[in-house]
């Protein structure tokens, strides 16, 4: 049942039934590219593959995945790339990415994707003759860069290569320098990936990764903890609730909380839980009820009347037919109680014998016994009333035992108790009338003080409702505190035990009593009152009568009093669930369909989350956004027990004052606002706290990194393919955005070193 349905509004919000997927993007131009060494920037991301030529404004962009498919109707292998896979229903299951977790691994899949990539890149030659730059995941383990390197050298030969950090990149976008100028910006980078979240400091423009830090959770961890909670919650849901659909749900419902304890003790108060909730609906099936014609109706009746007829005359004519048998039977009977005298005793002995009759007086009362059934059917085929039962009669009952035999004494017996029971039917019968009409006679003095005044007559039973509910709820309450041992009630009830077993009466003196003595125990009314105190087993017949008495009131009130509902009576009061627990999770009737295929979220559209700053709460051991910040705040701000070098001193103070956050997890409501509230309280009274987002969280990395590409700096940041073969594939050059470990020894001019460096 759905106890909070008097709810004027609920914030209803249909799940999407189909997740349709959007045309490929056209193959691009090649003529402008071929010969030119433009370069190729690919944004490798665990969800989403971006890729396009750094002289373009915006990328390629799709799902990164890959499925291996056969089509049924030519039997060719096909090979889906990213939203191609959602065409067709057959391919989903044999879906892989690069990505496991926050780890490239699949080297099978990448190489699909780029496949896919150059081709719509219009790249028509053997070998792709463009430098590549290409993002990668802070602290990437060696084996997956190595792997990617040789991909693109022994693949693709591409003529060089080069790795940056997709967060500093996206940086770099949003705090792009003049022209000709180096890249000089302070800030503290948050950026939000699929399974995790990277925190890099960036002094005069470069990453100090040896600070670096990295949290293993993101919007993945966040839809499969959401899934969880929703699991929990729901544990008999009768839909599959899907990844996909809880995406869409952290997605569009879930929030940052400023306060995630605060927001708590306000959402004690279930009216404050019912209005922040909202509610999805999954699709649901109606059951399909055939609606009929008035026409087809009277159709419909008009044979059930036929049929009821046809019944009733099959069972006039079984009645007939044993009425005939049975007349027979009596007339068979009659002439064989009458040709006694006709046929020899040992003749007519044997006749009663063949009819399973053992003497005369069977033969009577068999004879007895049909009459009577013949007059009561007779009877009621004429529709005679039957209701004066006749009285039996007991004729040997007064006839003294000195003039009766031994057999007529047995009868006098058996007479005896049947007028006994005959007697006290009739008194029941009597008792029965009397409380009928003791009981029609109190209806109508209920109903006539119930039509002079219904209000009164209304109050008066609430009140006597309220009563016994009061009543039945401290013998509950007592029960129950009586199983807590260390509870008063209990305690009291121990020392009436040990009283009773110091008593002489019931104690081990009278137990060994052998002659005179005597347990006493119940003489006394007021045993019988301690026995039901610590008697605890069973309720007692006083509750019983309570619960029967409440029942009978509770029906006249539903009967004759409007305002009260089955929600007002005492099994409905019992069942209910707190008011925080059904606001938390209203219960629908059995037969609702809708409201059965309802969630709602609450509480979990915060707790999710939430697990940003604690992911302990998720199960995750990992220090949160708020513990990280605040252990990176020693390195950039000094103090009187960690002084810090005076050289470069604002913009190492600048840091920790300009955080920016980019990744799709930024745009979450109350993300910003969460993370200024939480340098306020880090950083020293009165600092100026500057919290920006990535104008664009999505593509500002990818458009960073074709940003970067056309400055003269790229040149000297790839890997060429002489150095891959020299040196391997786990090698790379040491730059500002790339995934090196250890600062840069920065000069005043912003120059770095431009060595080689093994992560």
């Amino acid at each position: 049942m759905d106890t909070e349905t008097s709810t004027p509004t609920l914030n209803i919000h249909r799940l999407p039934t189909t997740y349709l997927p959007s045309l490929p993007p056209a193959a691009e131009s090649y003529s402008d590219h071929r010969d030119a060494h433009t370069p190729v920037i690919i944004d490798n991301g665990s969800t989403t593959f971006r890729w396009g030529f750094g002289t373009s404004s915006t990328p390629f962009t799709g799902p990164n995945a890959v499925a291996k498919y056969k089509e049924r109707k030519t039997n060719k292998p096909l090979l889906l790339f990213g939203e191609a896979i959602d065409a067709e229903s057959g391919a989903r299951s044999q879906t892989k990415t690069p990505w496991e977790g926050d780890v490239l691994l699949n080297f099978d899949a990448l190489e699909n994707a780029l496949d896919y990539a150059f081709i719509q890149l219009g790249v028509d030659t053997p070998t792709v003759d463009h430098p590549i730059l290409m993002t990668e995941r802070l602290c990437s383990p060696l084996h997956s860069r190595a792997l990617t390197s040789e991909l693109m050298f022994e693949l693709y030969q591409v003529p060089s290569l080069a790795y940056c950090v997709d967060g500093i990149m996206s940086f770099y976008q949003n705090r792009l320098p003049p022209s000709n100028q180096p890249f000089t910006a302070n800030g503290l980078a948050i950026s939000f990936n699929t399974a995790s979240t990277s925190v890099i400091p960036i002094l005069r423009g470069k990453g100090v990764l040896s600070l670096a830090k990295r949290i293993p959770w993101g919007p993945s961890q966040a839809s499969d903890y959401l899934l969880k909670l929703i699991q929990l919650k729901y544990p008999s849901f009768p839909t599959r609730v899907t990844t996909t659909q809880t995406n869409w749900m952290l997605h569009n419902f879930c929030e940052v909380a400023t306060d995630f304890p605060g927001l708590l003790r306000r959402l004690r108060d279930p009216l404050n839980l019912r209005a922040s909730e909202v509610v999805v609906q999954f699709p649901f099936a109606l059951p399909v009820t055939e609606e009929k014609t008035e026409e087809e109706l009277a159709r419909i009746a008009e044979k059930r009347k036929e049929q009821g007829r046809k019944l009733q005359e099959m069972a006039a004519k079984t009645r007939m037919e044993k009425l005939l048998q049975k007349e027979n039977d009596l007339q068979y009977l009659t002439n064989l109680k009458e040709s006694k005298g006709v046929d020899s005793k040992r003749e007519w002995m044997s006749k009663l014998q063949a009819e399973g009759l053992d003497n005369e007086a069977a033969l009577d009362e068999t004879i007895k016994r049909l009459e009577n059934d013949l007059k009561k059917t007779r009877k009621k085929e004429t529709g005679e009333a039957d209701d004066q039962q006749e009285e039996p009669s007991f004729p040997l009952v007064d006839v003294p035992d000195a003039e009766l035999d031994e057999e007529s004494l047995k009868e006098k017996k058996k007479q005896k108790l049947l007028k006994a029971g005959f007697e006290a039917r009739a008194r029941a019968r009597r008792e029965k009338e009397r409380e009928r009409e003791e009981k029609e006679r109190e209806e109508k003095r209920e109903e006539e003080e119930r039509e002079a005044d219904l209000g009164g007559w209304s109050r008066k039973l609430r009140s006597e409702q309220e009563a016994l509910m009061a009543k039945i709820k401290e013998r509950s309450r007592r029960r129950a505190a009586l199983n807590d041992r260390k509870s008063a009630a209990a305690q009291a009830r121990m020392k009436n035990i040990a009283s009773l077993a110091a008593d002489d009466r019931v104690g081990p003196k009278a137990k060994k009593r052998k002659g005179g003595g005597e347990d006493t125990f119940g003489a006394d009314d007021a045993d019988w009152a301690i026995y039901r105190k610590i008697n605890t087993a069973a309720p007692s017949s006083d509750e019983e009568d309570d619960i029967a008495q409440l029942q009978v009131i509770e029906q006249k009130l539903l009967q004759h009093d409007p305002t009260f509902t089955n929600q007002h009576t005492h099994a409905s009061i019992t069942t209910q669930r707190s008011a925080l627990i059904t606001a938390f999770r209203p219960i629908y009737e059995e037969g609702d369909i809708e409201g059965n295929t309802r969630i709602h979220l609450n509480t979990e559209r915060w707790r999710v989350c939430e697990a940003y700053f604690s992911p302990g709460m998720a199960g995750v051991d990992s220090a949160g956004l708020a513990e990280v910040i605040q252990n990176l705040i020693p390195s950039f701000i000094p103090s009187r027990s960690n002084p810090t070098s005076l050289d470069y001193l604002e913009d190492r103070q600048a840091v920790m004052r300009n955080l920016f956050i980019t990744g799709a997890a930024s745009q979450t409501p109350g993300m910003k606002e969460r993370l200024y509230d939480t340098l306020q309280m880090l950083l020293p009274p009165g600092s100026k706290i500057s919290v920006t987002r990535a104008e664009d969280p999505l593509l500002d990395a990818w458009k960073g990194m074709a940003a970067f590409s056309r400055t003269e700096e790229f040149g000297r940041v790839g890997m060429s393919k002489a150095e891959y073969e020299e040196f391997g594939g786990e090698r790379v050059k040491r730059w500002w955005g790339g995934n090196w470990n250890g600062e840069v020894a920065v000069d005043r001019t912003g120059q770095g070193e431009d060595d080689m460096q093994v992560d």
